[in-house]
């Protein structure tokens, strides 16, 4: 029986599928994927010289020499330049590009209540259009959705 070597962790074991096994164990294979994908964390090997066999090694984190901090004139300067590009936007933009408001919709909702009433005693058209008494017109109209 052919013994192989683990290549995350350097064990000894009996592989137990057809084909050549590189990990003893699926943890063992899930923790080699992890260290390779992951970017801050390589996994480097440096090679053993008595035992001929590669190890494993974590490199140190890399040590910041400045520390990067926010400064008060750093704030006011993003916040200044943030009101002045809202404020041109604002501006340049014509009011019927600007996007709608809740209150908007809200005078638009009252506007089509106020405007439209259901009428009971006409029955509905052929197609099924529902019709409703127009305020500002002093028309019937006929619509397939509830004003």
């Amino acid at each position: 029986m052919e013994f192989y070597t683990c290549e995350y962790c350097y064990k000894e074991f009996d592989p137990k599928r057809r084909r050549v096994q590189k990990y003893c164990s699926n943890s063992c294979r899930s923790k080699a994927h992890h260290a390779r994908n992951k970017p801050d964390n390589k996994l480097t090997t440096i090679p053993d010289t008595e035992t001929k066999i590669d190890i494993a090694t974590v490199p140190t984190p890399l040590v910041k020499n400045k520390v990067d901090s926010m400064s008060l004139a750093g704030a006011g300067n993003a916040a200044a330049g943030s009101l002045l590009a809202d404020g041109l936007k604002s501006m340049l933009t014509p009011i019927e590009n600007k996007p709608a408001t809740k209150g908007d919709l809200e005078n638009l909702k009252k506007q089509i209540v106020n405007r439209y009433h259901k009428i009971n005693n006409i029955p509905p058209r052929h197609d099924g259009a529902l019709s409703y008494f127009d305020m500002d017109t002093g028309n019937v109209v006929y619509s397939f959705f509830a004003l």
